[in-house]
């Protein structure tokens, strides 16, 4: 049975310590590797701890016969496009739980035009979470506020807008906020 452990993990930007420690009770960080690999099997039990630790669905980390791969033809480095040592598959990003989208109309900071932001809705006890990071919060009337969230004061949260020369924002009892979990660009 193939997984997708590797896959989800190096989308989330995460080590395989940080999923040993995210474990409940935590393992080590060559156990997590070897369940990657597949020189460790890949239980029930496992399934269940480690889809709680990367936030996924159990379903996910399995990989199926209808699951779109791509072959890696190559690995870009610091001195340029590189051959790989061994073949790979990826495959294209799949939802996550409690994930919502924002598009991107128009060109701003980080972000083109075209772009997909997936986000990670977040509740207020999370909040400290997404310290530098961007967020999309929500403010009364249907407006919402985007941008890089520099700090948590009890329920007022600052945020940075991305667009240049734009004041910060606080935004105060917000029910929920969404931090970019996944950048989708065309090309």
């Amino acid at each position: 049975m193939r997984n997708r452990l590797r896959e989800i993990r190096k989308a989330q930007g995460l080590t395989l310590a940080d999923v040993a420690a995210k474990c409940m009770p935590p393992t080590t960080a060559v156990t997590i590797g070897r369940l990657e690999t597949g020189t460790r099997q890949l239980t029930v039990p496992w399934i269940e701890k480690l889809s709680h630790a990367l936030g996924v669905e159990p379903r996910q980390l399995i990989a199926q016969e209808s699951d779109a791969t791509l072959p890696v033809a190559a690995q870009l480095a610091a001195d340029g496009a590189q051959a790989l040592t061994t073949p790979l598959q990826i495959s294209p990003p799949a939802p996550f739980p409690n994930a919502i989208a924002l598009l991107v109309r128009d060109s701003q900071g980080d972000y083109r035009a075209g772009d997909q932001l997936w986000l990670e809705q977040l509740p207020p006890d999370r909040y400290a979470e997404a310290v530098n990071t961007d967020i999309l919060a929500p403010r009364p009337v249907g407006r919402f506020v985007f941008g890089r969230l520099v700090a948590t004061e009890g329920a007022r949260l600052h945020i940075l807008p991305t667009k240049a020369g734009s004041r910060q924002t606080v935004v105060a009892d917000t029910p929920w906020i969404a931090r970019i979990r996944t950048l989708v660009r065309t090309f």
